[in-house]
């Protein structure tokens, strides 16, 4: 049942943070809805995994990385952006996803860290 309301929060919303203190939890939770969700958006999904401190610098090197995924191109994606660790991203690489966010009206995100990302309209499921 929960994971048939996170799959449905993910598809109607933007933003989906799976939050919680434990990350074996979260990390789980969040690769099973990513893996269910991929035919969903046109452009498929990028999954970033945050092993360690992430600025701007990193998250954009991660993303250009990505099939189909060059920054110049997000506002033009339906695409799910899944970061695991977002507790290891500095606050100017959050400022940046939110303008990301706003300039990309096909791209959702789905989080998981000890705390919601604090974006407007963010749902936050708790473990």
């Amino acid at each position: 049942m929960e994971l048939s309301r996170l799959l449905t929060a993910v598809r109607r919303g933007r933003v989906l943070t799976v939050a919680g203190r434990f990350r074996e939890p979260r990390s789980l939770l969040v690769r099973e809805i990513a893996e269910r969700l991929p035919s969903n958006f046109c452009d498929g999904a990028a999954v970033i995994r945050l092993e360690r401190p992430y600025g701007v610098r990193e998250l954009r090197a991660a993303l250009d990385r990505g099939p189909a995924t060059a920054v110049a191109q997000l506002a033009e994606r339906d695409m799910l952006l899944v970061l695991d660790g977002t507790e290891l991203l500095a606050p100017q690489a959050v400022a940046w996803l939110r303008a990301l966010l706003g300039a990309a009206p096909g791209l959702r995100i789905l989080a998981a860290g000890r705390y919601p990302l604090g974006f407007e309209g963010e749902r936050v499921h708790r473990l």
